[in-house]
């Protein structure tokens, strides 16, 4: 019978399993796969693998669980595996490597941050600041001006967006990275100018956040510092 598989773990975990309920409900009883050093939750694998909120937040409730006590491989949500033996098998095939990875990851959690920045917000400092977007922006007010006074006021107030991101962006880089252990930095994409993931030790989890409240009270008008931790290290496995 298929299996919904959600981390692996050392054999020394303590495995707090009793309360938890897995993607196919209430009924999902989740138990353990023991390889020879590693140890794999799993539970019912359901018919069809949605990723409905239900399921999303059982799927993770599960990890963070298992990563509040000790050292947590997550596996991406919808990870299916044909039975119980064929986890086992991976488990014994493979544990050198996930022996491994368990060891370098060690007892650390991870927090993300992500800028966003509001647009109206933004353009008027840009106005207020920048000579030539004013200048341009008073010529073709209401229609005014020509076609290439429009074009380039466009490219001006970019040119600026683009800039201003990237220095918040730069200055949180700055203040967070040395706090980790390691970092995972996405690509800018229209929704967030900056998007990254730092793995932390346990140890020094407050003191991560009490810096990610430090830049967030010191951010520029407009800018909104969004910081979820702490987390199972999914960016790091």
């Amino acid at each position: 019978m298929a299996v919904y598989v959600y981390a692996i773990t050392g054999e020394s975990h303590p495995l707090r399993l009793d309360d938890l309920t897995g993607v196919s409900g209430p009924d999902d009883h989740l138990r353990v796969v023991r390889g020879d050093s590693l140890r794999a939750v799993v539970g019912e694998a359901p018919e069809e693998i949605k990723p409905d909120l239900a399921g999303i937040n059982a799927h993770h409730a599960v990890q963070e669980r298992l990563c509040e006590d000790g050292a947590t491989l997550p596996l991406s949500f919808g990870f299916v595996a044909d039975d119980e033996d064929a986890v086992r098998t991976v488990l014994e095939q493979r544990g050198e490597q996930f022996a491994q990875r368990l060891e370098e990851i060690g007892d650390c959690v991870e927090f993300n941050v992500k800028g966003t920045q509001d647009e109206e917000t933004v353009l008027r400092h840009i106005l207020e600041e920048s000579e030539p977007a004013r200048r341009l922006n008073e010529a073709t007010r209401d229609g005014a001006g020509t076609y290439d006074q429009r074009i380039e006021l466009g490219e001006v107030v970019a040119n600026e967006v683009q800039a201003r991101q990237q220095a918040v962006a730069e200055s949180v880089l700055e203040a967070l990275r040395s706090r980790a252990r390691s970092e995972r930095l996405s690509d800018p994409s229209q929704q967030y100018f900056v998007n990254v993931s730092y793995l932390v030790d346990r140890d020094h989890a407050e003191e991560f956040r009490k810096a990610t409240e430090e830049l967030m009270k010191d951010r520029p008008d407009g800018v909104e510092l969004r910081v979820r931790g702490p987390l199972p290290p999914y960016s790091f496995v």
